[in-house]
């Protein structure tokens, strides 16, 4: 082999391993967010700040697995931590990873028929679905002629809401229920399409003989059409 051959094949080999580098790089952010739980994991923290022991809890699984998963999220920079005495607090590295959720949720929701499907059994056992743009349910909201309430815990809420929405944890709405006129539709949120809790929260209206809908919206999905949240 000659001389500028070998050198032809050096460079190819070198251009090769560092296409393969930055692949490789990209692929770090993949393999973070291909577990289930990870991903449970980062929806959770589009809410808010959270320690170890809360996220645990929220995510039903063990302290040592829910640390086990963030460390794997925090080395590849999609979130960051604190320690606080003898708690350790992670939080979203940047507003980009909560787009990046809420854009990968979608994606899976257009291309999955099975996810589809899954949703859809979701939507047809939690009530009906607010029909109405963001920006009719922002100035119904604002008149009052909706009332929007946010059935997350307090300290999600506390951390950012929907404009005009009152929290109302799930948790607490049969005792608190006659704080809600019973002339308006309620619309119920929580932490996306994903979450339970704003189903639960129509049909306890519904059985108190309230004007429910479910918005599948949450404050992740908000901020990702570059809505503005209320803290």
């Amino acid at each position: 082999m000659t001389k500028l051959a070998k050198k032809s094949v050096i460079h190819h080999q070198s251009s090769r391993q560092i296409k393969d580098g930055l692949y490789e790089q990209v692929a770090r952010i993949g393999k973070a967010v291909s577990s289930p739980k990870r991903l449970e994991l980062l929806e959770l923290l589009c809410q808010g700040e959270m320690n170890v022991d809360q996220l645990a809890v929220k995510a039903e699984i063990s302290i040592k697995l829910a640390s086990s998963h963030l460390s794997v999220l925090k080395a590849a920079s999609l979130v960051v931590s604190r320690r606080d005495g003898k708690n350790i607090f992670y939080s979203l590295a940047a507003s980009e990873v909560a787009q990046f959720w809420v854009d990968l949720r979608s994606l899976a929701e257009e291309r999955l028929l099975d996810l589809q499907a899954a949703l859809s059994n979701l939507v047809a056992g939690s009530g009906s679905l607010a029909t109405m743009d963001r920006a009719e349910l922002l100035r119904e909201a604002a008149s009052g002629e909706v009332v929007v309430i946010d059935v997350r815990p307090e300290t999600e809420y506390a951390a950012g809401h929907l404009p005009f929405a009152r929290s109302i944890p799930v948790a607490e709405l049969k005792k608190r229920i006659a704080e809600i006129p019973k002339d308006k539709t309620v619309v119920a949120y929580c932490r996306g399409p994903f979450c339970l809790l704003a189903g639960e929260a129509v049909s306890i209206l519904h059985q108190a003989g309230h004007k429910a809908v479910r918005l599948e919206d949450g404050v992740a999905e908000w901020q990702a059409r570059g809505l503005t949240i209320q803290h």
